[in-house]
C-alpha cells in the first residue's frame, strides 16, 4: 500500500489542487461586484466540483487511515511473530529440562545401587548415517574422562552400547546393535554364558543376536540377558535385553536366540558413559 501511495501520491494530490483552484475561481467576482464569465461559467459546476473534492478528501482521509491501521498492523503481526517464537523456543527448553531432570532422578535413583559407578551425562548429537552400522556421537571426549571402550547406559542402567572412537570433545558410540559389537552375557535364572553380537539382518529389527553358547543348554522366550563382566569391558550385571525368538542357522544346524534390546535405539537423546567401576574379582 505504501508503494501504492508513493506512485499515484502526486497525481492524487494535483487532482485536489486543480480542483480548489477551480473552486477558488468559482466565488471570485469583479471589482465591480458582477461576476466574471470564468466565474459565472464556475458557478455552474461549484457544487459538482465541490462535492467530488469533498469527496475526494473523504477517500484520501480514508485510504491515509488504511495505511496508518495497516502499518499498524503490520508491527503488531510482527512483534507477536516474534512473541510466539519466543515461547515456543522457551516451552521447547522446559520440555528438555522435564525430560533430563526425569533422566538424572532415574540415574540417581540407579547410582544409589552403584555407588562404583563413575558416570558422565551426554547428548547425542548426530547419528550414522550408514545402513552398515549403528552408531552415534555425543560432544564429549578425553576432556571430559570418557576413554574408548566405556560402557555406555541409560539412566535405568540399560545397556546402549560402547565407546568406539573418541576424540577431546567428541566420541562415538557404537550401539548394542550394530554389526561390530559383541557382548559377553548371562541368560536367563541359571545364567548361561553366551556372546551378543551385531548381525545385519536383525540390525534392521531393531535386534541382535545371541550366540556362542554351548549346544546342550536350553534357552526361552523372554529369558533375561545382562552383562557378565567377563573381559572387564562391561560392569557385570547391566540390563542387555530379553529373548523374544529361537531361530536355525541356515542349513538346520545348530540355533541361535534373538535379542530384544531393554532401550529402543532410535528415541534415545541422552546416555551416560561408565567411566569408572569398582572391578570385583
Amino acid at each position: 500500500m505504501n508503494n501504492y501511495i508513493r506512485k499515484y501520491g502526486v497525481r492524487l494530490a494535483a487532482v485536489v489542487l486543480i480542483a480548489a483552484v477551480l473552486v477558488g475561481l468559482a466565488g471570485r467576482k469583479k471589482d465591480d461586484g458582477s461576476s466574471g464569465a470564468i466565474a459565472r461559467f464556475s458557478n455552474d459546476l461549484s457544487s459538482p466540483v465541490q462535492r467530488a473534492v469533498g469527496s475526494m478528501v473523504a477517500w484520501l482521509e480514508d485510504l491515509y487511515g488504511y495505511i496508518y491501521d495497516y502499518d499498524q498492523l503490520v508491527q503488531e503481526n510482527e512483534s507477536l511473530r516474534a512473541q510466539l517464537a519466543k515461547a515456543q523456543d522457551e516451552a521447547r527448553s522446559a520440555s528438555e529440562f522435564k525430560e533430563e531432570n526425569i533422566r538424572l532422578r532415574g540415574l540417581l535413583g540407579y547410582l544409589e545401587k552403584h555407588t562404583d559407578y563413575v558416570t558422565e551425562s551426554a547428548q547425542i548429537v548426530a547419528w550414522d548415517a550408514s545402513n552398515w552400522v549403528r552408531a552415534f556421537s555425543i560432544s564429549k571426549g578425553t576432556n571430559f574422562g570418557i576413554e574408548k571402550g566405556d560402557a555406555v547406559i541409560t539412566e535405568e542402567g540399560y545397556l546402549v552400547g560402547q565407546v568406539s572412537e573418541i576424540g577431546s570433545n567428541w566420541a562415538t558410540v557404537r550401539t548394542l546393535i550394530d554389526v561390530n559389537m559383541d557382548v559377553g552375557v548371562l541368560v536367563g535364572d541359571t545364567e548361561i554364558a553366551a556372546v551378543v553380537v551385531g548381525d545385519y539382518a536383525l540390525m534392521q529389527e531393531g535386534c541382535c543376536k545371541l550366540s556362542y553358547f554351548t549346544d546342550d543348554v536350553t534357552l526361552f522366550l523372554e529369558d533375561r540377558v545382562i552383562t557378565s563382566g567377563n573381559g572387564g569391558a562391561f560392569p557385570p550385571g547391566l540390563a542387555v535385553g530379553t529373548i523374544t525368538e529361537l531361530r536355525s542357522e541356515a542349513g538346520g544346524q545348530p540355533y541361535y536366540a534373538v535379542v530384544q534390546p531393554h532401550i529402543s535405539i532410535g528415541s534415545l537423546s541422552q546416555v551416560f558413559i561408565i567411566k569408572d567401576y569398582e572391578v570385583i574379582e
